[in-house]
């Protein structure tokens, strides 16, 4: 077992993507030292470990840093892959390029698209961007049910997986997202994607890991009064 000196997990708390790493490291069994950032004034230890993209999360195992929340989803799976501790990625290396593939497609499409409707302005700006995002989670929809035939990739048994842990990103406090008048998910048009998202948020780790509501709704809410 790890000395939780020897790992840890520079983050922000409304950062879904450092909650990645604590699903994954909680997932694994591996004690952890957590270290928030304000990412409006970054600490010289996370500047240091992280000098090219300069964010959160970072993963500091033994003293060396691995940035971007993806890499470090695949190196916890691979570092701490005994027999005993459950698999992020599946054995199989046409369904783990699948996985990576739609993991990228999430990352790289479908967070963006949400960064837009939270940057745009209320009107047909905003309804543009949202609809915009629907049509991603309909390819992403599509693709997982083809692809997988059926079987969603997000669980592994009761463990939530790889795609699962990406997926939460974003999707999971899709009511704090709401309630803050910032509509990201329509029930009409993505009832498949909607399904996945809450059956995801009902997993144990998912649940302990989702950023405080009320805090998460104020501080969207500050931030939409910011654009106004």
């Amino acid at each position: 077992m790890e000395n939780n000196d020897e790992v840890v997990v520079f983050g922000t708390w409304a950062n879904s993507l450092s909650g990645r790493v604590e699903i994954a490291l909680k997932l694994k069994g591996i004690p952890y030292k957590y270290v928030e950032e304000d990412l409006a004034n970054k600490s010289d230890l996370l500047l240091h470990y992280n000098p090219v993209h300069k964010k959160v999360p970072v993963l500091v195992h033994k003293g060396r840093p691995i940035s971007e929340s993806l890499v470090i989803l695949e190196y916890i799976d691979e570092y701490w892959s005994t027999n005993n501790t459950p698999k992020l990625l599946p054995q199989d290396p046409y369904e783990r390029a699948q996985i990576r593939f739609w993991a990228h497609f999430y990352d790289h499409k479908v967070i963006p698209a949400i960064y837009t409707i939270c940057g745009s302005k209320i009107g047909n700006e905003r309804e543009k961007a949202i609809e915009e995002l629907s049509e991603l989670l309909k390819i992403f929809e599509q693709g997982i049910q083809k692809d997988f035939l059926g079987k969603l990739p997000f669980f592994d048994g009761n463990n939530v997986s790889f795609l699962g842990i990406v997926m939460n990103s974003y999707a999971c406090v899709y009511p704090a997202f709401h309630e803050a008048g910032v509509v990201i998910i329509l029930p009409q048009k993505n009832p498949t994607f909607l399904s996945w998202v809450n059956a995801l948020r009902e997993n144990p780790l998912v649940k302990e890991t989702l950023p405080d509501h009320d805090r998460l709704v104020n501080s969207l809410k500050a931030y939409q009064a910011r654009l106004s």
